[in-house]
């Protein structure tokens, strides 16, 4: 008698794995939103860190004023919000405008939607301009820009660790720059809006 092997999942082993897969995503789902929250809060508070460390390395290797502003289009200071994305570049007469001689040094996209940033400077009112004197140091210019608060839609509540999804980047008078998730920092600089 000729047999053949049969190939195959049988009844119970598909059931078996429909209902592991769907466990799975149960849990899984959920997670991954909250971690791609994250990750674009976390991706534009590091890009506008990046901008600071590199105006204030370029200010202090070219020994000249470099701004860092919001923009737009790209290619001039034509912004009001660091939502439609930001510019560095070397400012020659430091009047944070880009004119003359002045070169753009990189361009920085906007940020997705669902991202606002808001920055003020160290009276509270809005702000959209840095500026680093030849020396590597904030230029001390009145309405530059001290801190700004990124968040999303979930605003300035506890995450995971009991940080806040939300982030702040504090910039000093120095031109130190840094990023906080404590949700009472983040209050402390107007919170989210």
């Amino acid at each position: 008698m000729n047999t053949s092997m049969q190939r195959g999942f049988t009844l119970y082993e598909l059931l078996i794995t429909v209902l592991v897969v769907g466990v799975i995503l149960t849990i899984g789902v959920p997670n991954m939103t909250e971690f791609t929250a994250n990750s674009r809060v976390t991706a534009a508070a590091n890009d506008l860190h990046s901008a600071f460390l590199l105006s204030r390395t370029e200010a202090a290797r070219a020994r000249e004023n470099v701004t860092l502003c919001a923009s737009a289009g790209g290619s001039d200071c034509d912004s009001g919000t660091f939502d439609d994305g930001w510019i560095v570049f070397v400012d020659i007469d430091g009047d944070a405008a880009v004119d003359g001689d002045d070169s753009v040094l990189r361009v920085y996209a906007s940020v997705p939607d669902a991202i606002d940033i808001t920055a003020r400077d160290i009276g509270g009112n809005a702000a959209s301009s840095f500026t680093f004197a030849s020396t590597g140091m904030g230029s001390g210019a009145a309405g530059e820009l001290s801190a700004a608060t990124i968040c999303d839609g979930r605003g300035n509540r506890r995450a995971a660790g009991g940080w806040s999804s939300a982030r702040v980047l504090i910039a000093t008078p120095l031109g130190r720059s840094m990023i906080l998730r404590d949700p009472v920092q983040i209050d402390n600089q107007g919170g989210c809006p």
